[in-house]
């Protein structure tokens, strides 16, 4: 069931529960909010709110702090806003405008697709511009025999991306032959000289996918035992 919460700051909120919600429940999910649990099963109006297929990262540390509460059953917890018009703006990959926010808020209803096997890898990774070079095709191609069954649409754009330039530096990192010549440096060594000639304030750069740089100092803020 969906039960609907509004701050004394004017947001409104969808609240998902496995089980009914006793008074006193309402008054801890009361406090929380900074505001009412309200009467109404359903909201009229106009709201701006997420997506019903996308938890947002706000709803899960929302639910897990009602849990340390002590307040059992909740699934999701949702921040909506009241507009005036159609056209006020918002964000549509996240986002939504509801016309009214009923029980139905957080139904999804989409079917997933069947699993589609990929016959022949090389010419989905053509029609898909999944990038794969002749080497990679060969190397699922022996996969497929291995395992006995062609591989999913999802196996082989996951083995893409995987496998991708942004994730193993193949070309990043490769060494350049322009006109036949093959030059001193990568693209990856030209890019790394620019923090080795003016490192400035740099610690640590290109390891692990992280950087570092040397910052003032500051104390540690921690509650007293």
């Amino acid at each position: 069931m969906i039960f609907f919460a509004k701050s004394n700051q004017g947001t409104f909120y969808a609240v998902e529960s496995k089980n009914p919600i006793d008074n006193y429940t309402k008054e801890k999910l009361a406090w929380l909010l900074d505001g009412t649990v309200l009467d109404e099963t359903a909201l009229s109006g106009l709201f701006v709110g997420p997506r019903k297929e996308m938890v947002t990262p706000w709803s899960t540390n929302a639910v897990e702090i009602t849990q340390n509460m002590g307040i059992e059953g909740l699934v999701r917890i949702e921040a909506f806003e009241q507009v005036k018009d159609e056209n006020h703006s918002f964000d549509p990959m996240l986002q939504r405008l509801f016309k009214g926010v009923e029980q139905d808020v957080f139904t999804v209803l989409t079917v997933p697709e069947p699993v589609l096997y990929i016959e022949d890898i090389a010419a989905y990774n053509k029609a898909e511009g999944l990038a794969l070079n002749e080497e990679e095709v060969k190397y699922l191609d022996t996969v497929v025999a291995r395992i006995g069954r062609n591989l999913t649409d999802s196996e082989v754009f996951g083995f893409s991306q995987v496998n991708s330039e942004h994730c193993r530096h193949k070309i990043f990192n490769g060494q350049f032959i322009i006109d036949g010549v093959e030059r001193e440096s990568t693209l990856f060594k030209l890019i790394r000289k620019t923090a080795e000639t003016n490192p400035n304030t740099i610690v640590s750069a290109y390891k692990d996918n992280v950087a570092f740089v040397t910052g003032p100092k500051a104390e540690q803020f921690a509650p007293a035992s």
